[in-house]
């Protein structure tokens, strides 16, 4: 006979098994995702084409997850969070206005080193769809505060003036704007060799005339 806390220990342990097992089955299967993604495309993405890849069933995928789009939500998240963790490269330089310069060229680098992330993170649909049907976008809110953190103490220190929301979502529509022309092919008047600093310039030459007088 078992004790109540020996059976306890069990169920526990079973439960520890099968949720270690559900991570690595979602593992598996976004990083056939991203596999595809890079070598095909986002829009080769299926269910049956991750299925293949890895050797299982489809039926088997939908235990883990309900459809495509979620799979790409996911893959979506884990994105942000890279962005995310760059963007925090810039949280120790002191004067906000120098952080907010060093904030557009982080968001532009991650743009045009990760093209296959930014296009999902931004353009791609299905995540958008997701973030529609479940009201909620942890992962894209979380960048959106820090950068929100950055031009508050931009406005407090008298660089910037306006509301700050406004204010963050046109900065955020200016790097944007940049990266998304390039990756879309939109920048032919630019050779491919001067892309990086033309951005960088273009990005600093606009912020540097919202700046007010100290």
């Amino acid at each position: 006979m078992f004790s109540k806390f020996a059976l306890f220990t069990i169920i526990m342990g079973i439960r520890q098994r099968k949720e270690r097992e559900k991570e690595e089955m979602k593992k598996l299967v976004l990083d056939a995702a991203g596999k595809i993604a890079v070598s095909e495309g986002f829009e080769k993405i299926s269910i049956r084409r991750i299925a293949e890849e890895i050797e299982y069933s489809p039926g088997t995928i939908y235990l883990y997850f309900k459809n495509r789009d979620e799979i790409l939500f996911d893959l979506h998240s884990l994105a942000f969070q890279k962005f995310y963790d760059m963007q925090l490269t810039v949280s120790n330089i002191k004067d906000p206005f120098e952080k907010l310069r060093e904030h557009g060229r982080v968001y532009i680098t991650f743009g045009l080193d990760n093209p296959e992330l930014y296009e999902l993170m931004f353009i791609v649909q299905a995540p958008g769809n997701e973030i529609e049907a479940n009201q909620e976008w942890n992962e894209g809110m979380k960048t959106f505060e820090f950068l929100k953190q950055n031009i508050q103490e931009c406005v407090d220190a008298g660089y910037l003036r306006g509301d700050v929301n406004v204010l963050s979502i046109g900065m955020w529509s200016l790097v944007h704007g940049l990266v998304s022309l390039f990756l879309r092919k939109r920048m032919a008047m630019v050779p491919k060799e001067y892309i990086r600093p033309v951005l960088y310039n273009a990005y600093e030459t606009m912020v540097d005339n919202f700046r007010q007088g100290k």
